[in-house]
C-alpha cells in the first residue's frame, strides 16, 4: 500500500501521531493520579468504557467472522498487551521496558513486509534504526541483573501489539477507524476481566484525582488515541505508523522532565534529537523524478 500523497498525507501523519503522544502521557498520569497495584482492573477501567462510548456513536455491533476476529485482534492489541506489560512492569526497570517496547517500530516494519506485502523505503527502514537508537539513549537501560521473565513478557507484548495492528491493516480495510475502535477495546477488556478477578480480587475504590485521571486515559488516552491508530493504519504504511509510535517513549521522558522534575541532561537531549531526526527521515519522501519521456520515433509506425 502506498501512502497518500501531498497534504493529505500530511494530515493523516499529524492524525496517528495523536496516538503516541497521548498514550506517552499515560505514564505520568498513571503513576501520579491512578491508584497503585491495579494494572489489570486500571486496563479494563480504562478500556471498557472507552469502548461503549465509542460503540454508542457508531451504533454497530460485529457480524460474522468479525465476532472472533473482535476477540483475537483486542487480546493482542488491548487485553493480552496489557497483561504482558504489567508483568514486564513489576519485573523490569521502566526504562528497560519502554526501550523494549520502542522495537515495535522495527516489528510493524517487518510484519507489513512480511503480511502485508508492504515493502519499507530505505529511509524507513533507517529512520526507524536511529529512532530506536535515540530511545536507547534517552532511557539509558542499565546494567544489573536483569528478569528474563520479564524480558519475554516485554518482548511478546511488543510483538502480540504489532501483529494485532498489522492484521487490523489486513482484515478490516472496510471497517471504519471508530468502528474497529470500540470492537477492539471492548472485545479486549473482556478479555482481561479474569484476570483482573483472580490476581486483583475487587475492583479498587477511586478517589476524585483518580476519577479525573480514568475520565483522561478514557477520552483522550483511550478512545481518541485508538481511533487516531487505526485510523493512520488505514491511511499509512504499516512502517512509516510504526515510526511515529517512537513519540510514545518520548513524550513520556518529557512530561516527567516538564512536571516531575525528572532529570534531563546532555545524554537525553542527544537520545531526544536521534528520536526526532529518526522520526522525520522514516516519515518523509526522497524527491521522486519524474519518469523520462522516450522520443517520438521517426516516420511511419512499423508494420
Amino acid at each position: 500500500m502506498e501512502d497518500k500523497p501531498g497534504g493529505s498525507r500530511a494530515r493523516w501523519l499529524a492524525i496517528t501521531a495523536i496516538a503516541p503522544i497521548a498514550w506517552g502521557s499515560t505514564y505520568y498520569v498513571t503513576r501520579h493520579l491512578l491508584p497503585p497495584d491495579a494494572a489489570l482492573w486500571g486496563a479494563v477501567i480504562r478500556c471498557l468504557p472507552a469502548g461503549l462510548l465509542v460503540l454508542a456513536l457508531v451504533r454497530r455491533l460485529p457480524g460474522g467472522s468479525w465476532w472472533w476476529r473482535s476477540i483475537v485482534l483486542g487480546t493482542l492489541t488491548v487485553g493480552g498487551l496489557n497483561v504482558l506489560v504489567y508483568v514486564a512492569a513489576q519485573r523490569l526497570a521502566t526504562s528497560l521496558a519502554a526501550t523494549i517496547m520502542s522495537t515495535s517500530a522495527a516489528a510493524l516494519l517487518l510484519l507489513s513486509w512480511i503480511v502485508l506485502r508492504q515493502r519499507p523505503r530505505i529511509r524507513a527502514v533507517v529512520g526507524a534504526a536511529v529512532g530506536i537508537a535515540g530511545v536507547v539513549v534517552m532511557l539509558q537501560p542499565g546494567g544489573g541483573e536483569v528478569d528474563p521473565w520479564g524480558v519475554a513478557a516485554s518482548i511478546v507484548a511488543m510483538l502480540s501489539s504489532s501483529l494485532g495492528f498489522v492484521l487490523t491493516r489486513r482484515w478490516g480495510p472496510e471497517v471504519p477507524a471508530l468502528t474497529m475502535t470500540a470492537w477492539q477495546l471492548i472485545a479486549g477488556s473482556v478479555v482481561v476481566v479474569p484476570f483482573a478477578v483472580v490476581v486483583e480480587g475487587a475492583p479498587p475504590a477511586l478517589d476524585v484525582p483518580a476519577l479525573a485521571g480514568f475520565a483522561y486515559v478514557i477520552v483522550v488516552a483511550t478512545a481518541l488515541a485508538y481511533a487516531a491508530w487505526f485510523a493512520g493504519l488505514a491511511q499509512l504504511s504499516g512502517a512509516v505508523v510504526g515510526i511515529i509510535g517512537l513519540l510514545n517513549p518520548v513524550t513520556g521522558v518529557l512530561l516527567g522532565v516538564l512536571w516531575a522534575g525528572e532529570p534531563f541532561g546532555p545524554v537525553e537531549a542527544i537520545g531526544f534529537a536521534l528520536v526526532v531526526a529518526g522520526v522525520v527521515l522514516g516519515v518523509t519522501r526522497g524527491r521522486r523524478h519524474p519518469p523520462r519521456r522516450r522520443a517520438a520515433p521517426h516516420g511511419p509506425p512499423p508494420r
